[in-house]
Parts: C-alpha cells; structure tokens; sequence
C-alpha cells in the first residue's frame, strides 16, 4: 500500500496547496478564471491530444469499454436521481446531484494520475469514459434537470445549451484530432510538437492546483449560504458513497460480467475505468450547477467531500485491483 501512496500523494498535495493558495488569499480569487482558461483551453488539451496520438487506433474504439461504462454512468445517474429527489430536492438539484456522482474528475486529475500508476498504455479506455461522460451523461443531466419547469423553455434548451457547451468544449476536439493523428500516423513538425509537448507536461501540475483553488472558491461561496445541519448532511453524504463506493463496484461487477459473457474486455482496460470510477467527482460541475441555478452549495460540498475521501479511498481501490 505504501508503494501506492507514494504515487498518489504528489497530486492530492497539489490539489490541497491550489486549496491553501485560494483560502489563504495567495492565490486571488479574481486569478482562478485565468487558471482554468489555461488548463482547460491549452494544457489539458495538449495532454489529451498526446495521448490520443500516441495510443493505437483499435484502443480509442473500444466498444467494450464505451458499453460497460455506458451502463454505468445511466444506472448511477438513474439509481441517484430516485434516491435524492424528494419535497426538498426537486429535479433540478436531483439530476446535477447526480451528474457529480457519475461524472468523475477524469480530465483534471485522472489522466495524469493514472497514467503515473498504470503507464501510458491506460489512455484509450480513459479517454473513452471522458468522451461518454462530456457528450451522453452531461448532456442527459442537464436535460432531467429542466423536468421541474424551473425553465419554461423547458429539457429542449437545456439540451441545445449542453450541445452547444460540449461543442465549444475543446477537450473532445483535441480528443478527436488525437485519434485522427493516430489513424493516420500523423506527427506533428518538429518545433510544434515541442510546445504541445510543453504545454501537455504543464497540464498536471497546473490542473491539480486549480482544482484545489476551485474547491475553496466554492467553500467560501457556499459559506454564505445556511449552516450544514443534519438535513444538509443527508442531501451530501448518500451522493459521495454513491460516486466513491457504489460507482466503482458497479462497474467492476458490470465488468466481471461482460468477460463472463464473452465481451473483449481485457483486464488492463476493465481495472482502468474501475479507476477512473473510483475518481472523486468532476470539479466542473459546481459550475454547471450555478449555470442552471442548481443548490451549488451542495454540489460543491460532494466536490469537496469526495476529493477529501478519495486521498484514501483510491489507494485502497488501487491495492484491491492489485
């Protein structure tokens, strides 16, 4: 287990220093924005353009892989929605509720992460949940979430504002373009394959301190709103044991079972979207939520909440799969 630690500390204390940085006012809150452009429009990019060029075409097509966590990601997003939705938590709340227990932190922490623990070779499946979970899941929460009538527009503009979000969105282009220059054997020339390449090895660091700043950014906000009693307790605690427990062993069981029944699922892909699984949730969604006038205070507490947790529930899921 110690072996395991020493691989996942350095990013969970990056995270807490992006954390530190923000709470502590070294980092101004005004700065965060300009992180996030960065990571989210050149670095992370980058990143994913490298390992979608870098990884054969047959691994970012890998239907086995798209089917399990497919299954999955609806069946959280379902089983989450008819937990949470109640007189208190309408569908709006319930559906981002339960975006943020099947949307993992794949693109800010995972990648990186896992390609650390488990080598280069874990892109494909990972890019796969990546692609699902920014172009289906999302795209479905956002739409469950206009079902109360809290936008007389109603779940068809919400579906037309995630599309239009997702095709804005540069992470599933560079995706894209990764997986072309695969097909095609494509290189990039020299000089410009060297700043992708720069900027792809600032992706890391960069993302997982912005990660932190964004968590205090949404602990100072959601201050502001009503103390966390036991009622608040019990709209956050059941969404974090979903993302951190139920997620994982739900795709390990629906894994299990598609070898059994013959699908091409190799067990270096099945352990990789069992880790991704295991992920905190993705910090993106507390913006999301504030978009569409979800209770981000909440959202952010499951943000918060699981990316604390995960510091040693994810070694514990890496050691199991080991």
């Amino acid at each position: 287990m110690l072996p395991i630690f020493l691989v996942t500390f350095p990013f969970f204390a990056l995270i807490a220093a992006g954390y530190a940085a923000a709470r502590l006012r070294v980092l101004p809150l005004e700065a965060i924005p300009g992180l996030n452009v960065f990571v989210l429009y050149f670095a992370l990019p980058c990143m994913l353009y490298r390992f979608g060029a870098g990884t054969p075409i047959a691994q970012l097509l890998d239907g086995s892989v798209a089917l399990v966590w497919g299954l999955c990601a609806l069946a959280v997003v379902a089983a989450t929605v008819w937990r949470t939705r109640g007189a208190r938590i309408g569908w709006n709340d319930a559906s981002f509720g339960a975006l943020v227990a099947a949307f993992p932190n794949t693109g800010f922490m995972g990648v990186p992460l896992l390609a650390a623990l488990l080598g280069p070779g874990v892109a494909g499946p990972v890019i796969i949940t990546i692609t699902f979970d920014m172009v289906v899941t999302s795209s479905l929460c956002i739409a469950l979430s206009r079902l109360d009538g809290a936008d007389e527009h109603g779940a068809a503009k919400a579906v037309r504002q995630a599309l239009r979000g997702m095709f804005m969105n540069p992470l599933p282009w560079s995706i894209l373009l990764g997986a072309l220059a695969s097909a095609l054997q494509f290189r990039l020339f020299g000089p410009i394959d060297r700043t992708v390449t720069m900027l792809a090895d600032a992706a890391s660091p960069a993302a997982l301190f912005t990660i932190g700043a964004v968590l205090a950014r949404s602990a100072l906000a959601a201050r502001r709103q009503p103390a966390l009693g036991l009622a608040r307790v019990g709209d956050v605690l059941p969404v974090v044991l979903v993302k951190l427990l139920l997620h994982p062993l739900l795709v390990w069981a629906v894994a299990r079972v598609a070898v059994a029944w013959g699908l091409p699922l190799s067990q270096s892909a099945l352990v990789a979207i069992v880790l991704v699984a295991a992920l905190p949730s993705a910090s993106n969604v507390s913006m999301l939520a504030e978009r569409f006038g979800a209770d981000n205070g909440r959202i952010a507490r499951i943000i918060l909440w699981t990316t604390v947790a995960a510091f040693f529930t994810f070694p514990l899921a890496v050691g199991w799969l080991n």
